[in-house]
């Protein structure tokens, strides 16, 4: 049955979705936000999607056999298992929840209406994220032992002050907002080992003061003096996990770095091969050897927009999953592992010792 799209959540992502689903001639019939106004104005911007009054009358949709969960993380977990409970095939953004307990809640849910849900892990099918585990799986880079990750921005707090920077809301800062890409990428590549001990540190040196944080942009809204600052704005942390990998994730909002001096993406090394490469790039080369030297290998890309690329392959996932029930892009179990990563280096850092991963 050809699928039907509803959006809850008509932010800048659900936009996102929406154009997306545009690209792949999924048709948008519906879409809800707590505001209103966003919802009138993505009614306007998509013609034939319905501005809902509430999520019920959304989910009350019978054409309507898929929906995005595009909210707030901190009604992920409520939203994503409403959906599940009426029957709809669930696109969930992530993070997956703002707990390891909040995500059992959904898996319970899944399994009890024996629904299909799939995680918005976009870095995953990047055309560089797509190459470099095709040559993983071809046996280029032999075994896997360390994947060190990195996303920073110098100036890069999201709308300081709404619900982006209070904790409550959104379960944390970049490591919940940016480091879910990167650690669900680094443990995708290696396969999926299931990650047993953190060591991690969180810091906030510069969004918490508010009226004295200096920037040249802001995303997701214009700065709120009035409003909340209470998650970190730089996080780092050693995962390990089952048999033997390490990984290394550094994610940040805001520091005294130039971006030009620091590497935005994944190293893999790999015992034959391995590879820096930008996660929203198509140029790189895979160190190796080949007739006893040291030799780059060098993958050729087709022309065209990364992030349009990245987003198409998850609806082509989605879309296969919703109307065939063909694996998801990333399933519920992937969106819990990188959770129960995300609480450990919140405990570590809290705890200031090594941790085990529940």
């Amino acid at each position: 049955m050809a699928m039907n799209l509803g959006i809850i959540g008509a932010g800048a992502i659900g936009n996102v979705h929406a154009e997306t689903a545009r690209r792949a001639g999924i048709p948008v019939l519906g879409c809800w936000d707590v505001n209103p106004a966003k919802g009138a104005a993505f009614e306007a911007r998509h013609p034939g999607a319905k501005a809902c009054r509430s999520v019920d009358e959304l989910l009350a949709m019978r054409e309507v056999d898929s929906v995005v969960v595009a909210v707030p993380n901190v009604d992920h977990a409520e939203v994503a298992c409403r959906a599940l409970e009426a029957g709809k095939t669930v696109f969930l953004e992530k993070p997956m929840a703002m707990s390891v307990a909040e995500c059992d809640r959904i898996i319970a849910t899944l399994d009890r209406t024996k629904g299909r849900l799939q995680m918005g892990f976009v870095s995953r099918s990047t055309p560089a994220s797509r190459a470099v585990r095709h040559f993983i799986d071809e046996g280029t880079f032999g075994r896997i032992y360390h994947v060190k990750c990195s996303l920073y921005r110098r100036r890069g707090v999201p709308g300081l002050g709404g619900w982006f920077t209070t904790k409550a809301m959104s379960g944390g800062g970049p490591l919940i907002d940016l480091g879910v890409h990167v650690i669900d990428l680094a443990l995708h590549l290696a396969g999926s080992p299931r990650p047993q001990r953190v060591s991690g540190a969180t810091y906030a040196n510069f969004g918490r003061r508010m009226g004295g944080y200096v920037h040249t942009n802001m995303w997701a809204g214009p700065p709120r003096l009035d409003g909340t600052c209470d998650v970190e704005d730089h996080a780092t942390a050693l995962i390990r996990c089952e048999g033997g990998l390490t990984i290394e994730a550094n994610v940040t909002w805001a520091m005294n770095v130039d971006e030009k001096h620091v590497s935005n993406g994944m190293t893999v090394f790999g015992d034959k091969g391995g590879c820096f490469f930008p996660i929203f790039g198509k140029q790189f080369a895979i160190a190796t050897e080949a007739g006893g030297k040291v030799a780059d290998l060098v993958p050729e890309f087709a022309s065209g927009n990364v992030e349009h690329d990245a987003w198409d392959e998850q609806y082509r996932m989605f879309r296969a999953l919703a109307e065939r029930g063909e694996r998801p892009h990333a399933d519920a179990a992937a969106g819990r592992r990188v959770q129960s990563i995300l609480d450990a280096v919140y405990r570590s850092s809290a705890e200031g010792r090594e941790v085990e991963v529940e």
